[in-house]
């Protein structure tokens, strides 16, 4: 029997749910970001009519304010933002419990069993009108047999659309698009892909597979099987979560970091809210990712593999500060720092040894977990390491609670988790 698989996207969904809570705001261009006055000036979402204007999420406030000069910044409410979420994943339960998650604002659901339900562009056009009604707000919702395809249709037409993509008429929908479009195809795929000529969704379809291998790895395969409608992977059952892959955190900092102290303060805060989650799940790493953000928002990403398997923050804020220090030079003025934590292994698998530079890491994971514990009772702010003392503006950062992107699972090529190739 042929999947039904729907993709449902909430259109402009964090300016969409302002929205619901102002009213002042429809039919005026907006954008959801921080507190430009902080320098956290980023933006998160925006609505159609800054779209329009040219407007691009990740961009700072004054270039929008450039671009948009109309513009209004709403700052964030992720509480709302996460009602929201749960709300709508009530209304698809209603229709399978097969609900996957890919994002506070998309979901994949799995209809094939529904049918009492009716087809599945009729149960789209059912759950399309409820979160209208029902939410205030709109959704985009696609219908395919794979997910790769349902997603290709939720964003083809917005907002408030149905759009279905069959076996029959995929060659005439999909192929014409840019190989951008295809999920997972990131900015460094697709310049690759440029480079061999390759442009639209159906020239990755035509080549070889093999010949696309030899040039991506196992990406290009994967690529490949997306275009050509081959993507089987099922739709996770509601409470089912994926497997943790990677573990980081990022910041954007008050002010431009000019100096190497300025550095360091920020990468053992961010060390240490990775390094906690990481014990919290019973994990270690065996890399940790470094990603630098400069003042006109060039960025890129360097990678280093720890002796030992760790989730101790100053292994990992030490091998990232290494990151930094081979591949920044002075002067530099920086606007963002990541720090991630990847090839994941369980703690408790771990092989024991009396070597002395393992004893020592040991303990110094035990006086870590008995921060966390102090933490827990009393606060962030409870015990802090000197080093944070010489800028309170940069360490005042509380990564327990403020973390956003650059976390988990972001670089997972599959399906379930948002992630570019």
């Amino acid at each position: 029997m042929q999947r039904v698989i729907l993709h449902s996207d909430m259109n402009n969904f964090y300016a969409s749910v302002e929205t619901v809570f102002d009213p002042s705001l429809r039919g005026r261009p907006i954008a959801v970001g921080g507190d430009p006055g902080r320098r956290h000036g980023i933006v998160l979402a925006k609505n159609g009519l800054a779209k329009r204007c040219g407007v691009k999420t990740g961009e700072t406030l004054w270039q929008a304010r450039q671009k948009c000069p109309d513009i209004l910044f709403v700052p964030p409410h992720f509480d709302r933002y996460l009602d929201f979420s749960r709300r709508a994943k009530a209304i698809y339960a209603s229709y399978t419990d097969q609900v996957e998650a890919f994002g506070l604002d998309e979901c994949w659901l799995d209809v094939t069993d529904s049918r009492v339900f009716g087809t599945g562009e009729e149960i789209a056009q059912k759950i399309r009108a409820r979160i209208r009604e029902e939410l205030k707000i709109t959704a985009s919702i696609g219908v395919s047999y794979n997910k790769v395809f349902a997603k290709l249709g939720s964003d083809m037409k917005k907002p408030d659309a149905v759009t279905a993509i069959t076996p029959e008429n995929y060659r005439a929908k999909v192929w014409p698009l840019p190989a951008a479009d295809l999920l997972f195809v990131g900015r460094a795929t697709s310049a690759g892909l440029q480079k061999y000529g390759i442009r639209t969704i159906g020239d990755i379809a035509r080549t070889d597979a093999a010949l696309l291998q030899s040039w991506f790895g196992k990406n290009g395969l994967t690529l490949w099987q997306f275009a050509n409608g081959y993507e089987a992977s099922p739709v996770r059952r509601l409470g089912e979560e994926a497997p943790i892959k990677s573990v980081g955190n990022s910041t954007t900092t008050p002010r431009d970091l000019v100096c190497e102290e300025d550095v360091k303060i920020t990468l053992y805060t961010l060390a240490e809210s990775v390094a906690a989650r990481l014990r919290e799940d019973g994990l270690l790493c065996s890399t940790v990712t470094l990603a630098v953000r400069d003042q006109s928002l060039k960025w890129f990403e360097r990678q280093l593999r720890l002796p030992e398997p760790s989730c101790v923050s100053s292994a990992i804020a030490l091998a990232a500060l290494s990151l930094f220090r081979e591949n920044v030079r002075p002067p530099y003025a920086l606007r963002s720092l990541g720090v991630r934590a990847s090839e994941l292994s369980a703690r408790g698998a771990r092989q024991l040894s009396m070597l002395p530079e393992a004893i020592e890491a040991q303990k110094q994971e035990r006086i870590e977990t008995a921060i966390d514990s102090i933490r827990a009772r009393f606060g962030h702010a409870a015990v802090q390491r000197g080093l944070m003392f010489g800028d309170r503006s940069l360490s005042e950062l509380n990564p327990a609670s403020d973390h956003a992107g650059f976390g988990r699972d972001p670089q997972a090529a599959r399906p379930g988790t948002k992630a570019a190739v």
